[in-house]
């Protein structure tokens, strides 16, 4: 395994500099901040990476205040009083994607949420008390429970909204097999494991956080030696 130094050095060449390295990195929400979040703005970040996966996300930005209005803000309540015939109707109109099976995710991840909210107190709550040690203990949670949040699609609706997670981008994956870390599938329970325990040792050696370490990682290998948004 190499160190955090190796990796950090590697990616400053790559970037020209620890200064434009910097720039690039970003930095996840404290506890505090996250628990500001509402319920409502928890499902508009689920529903929003559930529509841009398998999308050009420029399309799904462009639609997005066709959607909240639609849906009335996302707001929890409003949704769980939602009928069926409802939601069918919503999911015709032309303000946003009509891809049904998507819509039907919306009145699901809205009720986890309310449900989540119910023995927490908040969702944001339930979030933000999750360690960032087992996180991937959280993204088979958002899979188990909610509808359409498994493979990357949960973990970047939660970097999304500032909960610290690594993100198994193409060029993550690429480095964790290239130092052999995993070797089957990605998202199976021996390989998960086995990444969560790489970045573990990664934050205990450099007190980063997981969000860092994960475009630390990304900026390190692959193409992308020119300056990019800080992300994966």
């Amino acid at each position: 395994m190499e160190s955090f130094k190796e990796i950090y050095q590697r990616a400053c060449e790559r970037k020209l500099g620890e200064q434009n390295l910097r720039l690039l990195i970003s930095t996840p929400l404290t506890k505090q901040e996250l628990l500001s979040h509402s319920d409502s703005l928890w499902l508009e970040a689920f529903t929003k990476k559930v529509f841009q996966s398998g999308f050009y996300w420029s399309v799904i930005n462009a639609k997005w205040p066709g959607f909240k209005e639609v849906f009335w803000q996302f707001d929890i309540d409003a949704l769980l009083m939602m009928s069926p015939e409802q939601l069918e109707e919503k999911s015709q109109d032309e303000r946003i994607i009509r891809n049904f099976k998507k819509v039907q995710t919306i009145p699901h991840n809205c009720y986890m949420i309310y449900e989540v909210a119910q023995k927490h107190g908040s969702f944001a709550k339930f979030i933000a008390d999750w360690p960032e040690d087992n996180i991937i203990g959280l993204w088979a949670e958002l899979k188990k429970q909610g509808a359409r949040l498994g493979g990357n699609t949960g973990p970047y609706a939660l970097r999304a909204m500032g909960k610290d997670t690594f993100i198994l981008s193409r060029d993550v994956e690429s480095y964790l097999r290239a130092h052999k870390i995993i070797d089957g599938g990605l998202q199976t329970k021996k390989s998960l494991t086995a990444i969560q325990s790489f970045f573990n040792k990664l934050v205990e050696e450099s007190g980063w956080s997981l969000t860092a370490l994960s475009q630390l990682i990304a900026y390190s290998v692959g193409d992308n030696y020119v300056n990019v948004e800080g992300n994966e």
